[in-house]
Parts: C-alpha cells; sequence; structure tokens
C-alpha cells in the first residue's frame, strides 16, 4: 500500500470479545503496519476481553478499509475517531 499525500490522523478503539479471530486482527494490523504511529493492548481478563487502541495516520479510504475489515470479524467491534486536522 501508497501513502498518498493528503493524510489523516485517526484512533481506532477495537474491542476483542472472542479471541478466536485475533490472528486475523494482527495480520490486518501488521498488513497496514506502515500507517500505524502506534498501539496499545489492554487485556481485561476480569471479563475475558481485550481492549486495542490503533493511532494512524493515513488516507480516509485507508482508515475506512482497515477499520471496516476489522469490525466485520466475529466478536470484533470497532469505532474511529478522526482529528480535526
Amino acid at each position: 500500500m501508497e501513502q498518498t499525500s493528503k493524510t489523516r490522523i485517526a484512533l481506532i478503539g477495537i474491542v476483542v470479545e472472542d479471541k478466536t479471530h485475533i490472528n486475523e486482527v494482527n495480520e490486518l494490523l501488521t498488513e497496514y503496519g506502515q500507517f500505524i504511529i502506534g498501539r496499545m493492548g489492554i487485556p481485561y481478563r476480569e471479563k475475558d476481553l481485550s481492549i486495542i487502541s490503533i493511532a494512524v495516520d493515513a488516507p480516509q479510504n485507508v482508515i475506512s478499509s482497515l477499520s471496516g475489515k476489522l469490525g466485520m470479524l466475529p466478536g470484533i467491534s470497532t469505532k474511529t475517531l478522526y482529528a480535526q486536522k
């Protein structure tokens, strides 16, 4: 994937309720790795889920594609928040 000149800063919040598909989550994050600024993962053992926060700097269509692909995985929920600038 090539990075174009017009990019946006966004935060993708991921909630993993079914760890069966965590390998697919990691494969997607690796595939889009060139756009990822940072990543933080929080295992919440008491609720048997994980929360992952991904900061990205990418074209709008790339952000939408990553978030959409993640959100289509069973047991995975996503929300994307965009910076104003």
